[in-house]
């Protein structure tokens, strides 16, 4: 694989200035840059979904690695001062833009990653939890603060952070306003990786890399599977997973793979 690094160009639309992409290989690294909290709004959040709509149309692209600018936010969620007015209709709006980006990033055909390289809150946090890996630096922090403010997680975060720790820490959290620190996160599992300060992108990208390993067609087939474990029942999926295996045998990634293994050389994925 490559190690180049080169813009990205995703297209024709307007990924907007608040959100920057670069290619390094196969890997897409995406970056909040909003100064100066990296906070998200309506046109980032439309660049969001379409930056990753697109990378699910590109085969050339196996994993994606989001991060903040800077060395303090990953990103400090929605900007409050857009609710400051109380207008309805704009709430509905952004909780409606929050979720088709996260959920469009969730669904991401590739392994996405989150490099947390500082405060990660409320929507921040949120974009965190629905990338499949989280790695972190020593001094992060994170929370879902909503609720002090009156409001609550609306971009999946009741969802998708008691799945992944447990009802009693999501609680502490969401109801008590529990801020956590990296080391707490590791521990509880909200985090895979803990890193020192300035390395979350790079052990992201390092990370995102043995993803090349892997054949792109084989991981969409078993991306679904595993989130499938949070909608149904245990074992309800192993009928489907069986189905899933002998699919894989049309195609040409899978007799690739294998065959490369026999003859003992590393695997040219086709994608297809």
């Amino acid at each position: 694989m490559s190690n180049a690094v080169e813009p990205y160009q995703p297209g024709l639309f307007d990924l907007t200035h608040k959100l920057t992409v670069e290619k390094h290989g196969h890997t897409a690294l995406l970056t909040i840059n909003n100064p100066p909290a990296n906070t998200w709004d309506r046109d980032s959040l439309i660049g969001l979904r379409q930056l990753v709509e697109h990378l699910n149309r590109d085969d050339d692209v196996y994993a994606l690695v989001i991060t903040g600018q800077g060395n303090k936010f990953f990103s400090a969620g929605a900007d409050l001062k857009l609710f400051a007015d109380g207008d309805k209709a704009r709430a509905r709006e952004m909780a409606r833009r929050f979720g088709e980006a996260f959920e469009t990033l969730r669904d991401f055909r590739g392994v996405s990653i989150a490099a947390i390289n500082g405060y990660a809150m409320g929507g921040g946090l949120e974009c965190a939890l629905a990338c499949d890996i989280r790695i972190a630096e020593r001094q992060a922090q994170m929370a879902l603060p909503e609720a002090s403010v009156g409001l609550l997680p609306c971009a999946g975060g009741t969802q998708a952070l008691p799945w992944l720790i447990g009802e009693g820490w999501a609680k502490r959290m969401i109801l008590c306003g529990e801020r956590i620190d990296a080391e707490t996160a590791l521990r509880i599992g909200l985090i895979e990786q803990l890193v020192d300060s300035g390395e979350a992108r790079g052990h992201a990208l390092l990370l995102a890399a043995k993803v090349a390993r892997q054949s792109p067609v084989a991981v969409r087939a078993i991306k679904p599977l595993l989130q499938g474990a949070r909608e149904r029942e245990p074992n309800s999926w192993l009928a489907e997973e069986r189905e899933r295996f002998v699919d894989l045998f049309d195609a040409a990634d899978t007799r690739e793979g294998v065959n490369a293994f026999l003859e003992k050389r590393d695997a040219q994925w086709l994608n297809k």
